[in-house]
C-alpha cells in the first residue's frame, strides 16, 4: 500500500515526533511512504519511514534539489502547491497531520478523489475519518475504513 503523510512545512515538536513514529509504523508495516518531500511533517515522516527500513516517495513543488535529506525518490514537479493533486492521487491512503491550507487542500483532493482520509489530530473535514492517536490511525489505516 502507498500511504501518504501530509502535513505543515513547519510543525511542533509534538507533531514532528508524531510525524516520525508515524513514518516508522507505515514503514514496518511493509507500505510505501509518499509525502510532499520538503521540512516540517514532510521530512519527519521521511525520517520515521527510512529509521524504519521502509522506501520513501517526495512529490516536491520544484526541482530536485529541494528534497529533504530521507528520501529515497524525487519527483520533481515544477508544479508548485498544484503537486497535491498528484501526492494524493499517488497514495491508497492520506493520513493528515496538523497543517495549514495546504494540508486542507490534500485532504480536499483525496476525498474528491475517493481515497481514504484520516485526520490525526488535523483538520475537521467531511468525510475524513478522525483519529486522536498514532495506534488509532495505523487500525483505520490497516483496516481501510
Amino acid at each position: 500500500m502507498q500511504v501518504a503523510v501530509v502535513g505543515g512545512a513547519e510543525c511542533s515538536p509534538e507533531v514532528r515526533e508524531a510525524a516520525e513514529e508515524l513514518g516508522r509504523r507505515i514503514a514496518r508495516a511493509g507500505h510505501i511512504l509518499i509525502c510532499g518531500g520538503r521540512g516540517g511533517v514532510m521530512e519527519a515522516a521521511a525520517k520515521g519511514a527510512r529509521e524504519g527500513g521502509g522506501l520513501t516517495v517526495g512529490i516536491l513543488p520544484g526541482d530536485r534539489n529541494e528534497g529533504n535529506p530521507f528520501l529515497d525518490i524525487e519527483v520533481a514537479t515544477g508544479m508548485g502547491h498544484a503537486r497535491n493533486a498528484i501526492i494524493v492521487r499517488s497514495a491508497d491512503v492520506v493520513i493528515a497531520l496538523p497543517g495549514e491550507h495546504g494540508t486542507l487542500s490534500e485532504m480536499a483532493h483525496a476525498l474528491k478523489m475517493e481515497r481514504l482520509v484520516i485526520s490525526l489530530n488535523s483538520w475537521d473535514v467531511p468525510g475524513a475519518v478522525k483519529a486522536s492517536t498514532i495506534d488509532q490511525a495505523v487500525e483505520i489505516m490497516e483496516r481501510g475504513c
